[in-house]
């Protein structure tokens, strides 16, 4: 969907970007049909985008705040992506002054860089790389400062935003100006593009770890007693009692972290009387509580089927 616009020389680096982003919900055809219309310039406004999309019986989701623009030290990066079945592919700009480099990815792994010192880049898709270049092929002088060329690719993110709804006319723009020859530019961006691309694989590890996670406490709670019994007392002392667990419950703390295993203690109040040893405890109507008894029980534990 984006449209990034950069400037790398000898001056500095200035990059701008669109912030719009849409998410499809239908049929794979319907949405394959649906973005050929829209980035061939037949669809050319929001309008007529959501009433195309009802026709396609597919549901969007359009945001105005994305993000696609960062600086890593004296870099600027601009990325667009596209997610496919098994892995998202990302392609990435990174400019400082007197270099550039563009880095495809699929998932953190590198597949593609090209190189280069000084050029006028974009990155979109047909309809608003054409308009865009069709602007600057009438406004772009080379006399520009790095500041104005920021208000010339922010106006021109707006102005094909008024042709084509697959942008928003909100938009990012950094500048990036260092002391470095074309020699030097490409040693420093080699060094960035390597410590980006190993945050990325961090970061996707991450994410890869907390959905396991996810996953997994999905699974547990899927097995949370709410009726039947889950042990016997065992020890006495008081309003504390401590029970031990049937051969098939197991008891969690709030954060999903085992505390005991079937036939293993743990810890119990009684609320209100006198709990015996021997007493079976139960959940009855989603409540613990001693069996064949007037006792309420509380703890601060998740109780869970073993499977």
């Amino acid at each position: 969907m984006s449209l990034i616009i950069a400037y790398i020389g000898k001056k500095g680096c200035v990059m701008a970007s669109d912030k719009r982003k849409v998410a499809y919900f239908g049929h794979k055809e319907d949405r394959e049909t649906l973005e050929e219309e829209l980035y061939s310039g037949v669809i050319t406004n929001d309008e007529e985008l959501y009433a195309r999309a009802s026709e396609l019986d597919i549901t969007l989701k359009i945001t105005d705040d994305a993000c696609k623009l960062k600086d890593f030290e004296n870099v600027a990066v601009g990325e667009v992506s596209s997610k496919g079945t098994t892995e998202t592919k990302r392609k990435r700009i990174y400019g400082t002054t007197n270099g550039f480099q563009i880095v495809e990815l699929s998932g953190s792994e590198i597949t593609s860089v090209k190189k280069g010192d000084s050029s006028i880049i974009l990155f979109g898709n047909k309809i608003t790389k054409s308009l865009a270049n069709q602007i600057l092929a009438v406004k772009w002088k080379n006399s520009f400062s790095l500041k104005y060329m920021g208000e010339l690719f922010g106006s021109i993110i707006e102005e094909v935003a008024e042709r084509t709804p697959s942008l928003g006319k909100n938009y990012d723009v950094l500048i990036k100006q260092a002391n470095l020859t074309k020699e030097e530019s490409q040693k420093y961006l080699d060094d960035v593009v390597e410590r980006d691309v190993k945050l990325l694989a961090k970061f996707r590890t991450k994410l890869q770890e907390d959905l396991y996670q996810q996953n997994e406490i999905i699974k547990l709670a899927s097995t949370i007693i709410d009726e039947g019994s889950i042990g016997k007392v065992e020890v006495v002392d008081d309003n504390i009692i401590q029970v031990k667990l049937n051969s098939d419950v197991r008891a969690f703390d709030t954060k999903w972290k085992l505390l005991a295993k079937p036939n293993e203690l743990v810890m119990m109040f009684v609320e209100d009387g006198t709990a015996s040893v021997g007493d079976e405890v139960v959940i009855e109507d989603q409540s613990l509580c001693i069996k064949g008894k007037s006792l309420k029980l509380s703890c601060n534990i998740i109780l869970c089927h073993l499977k």
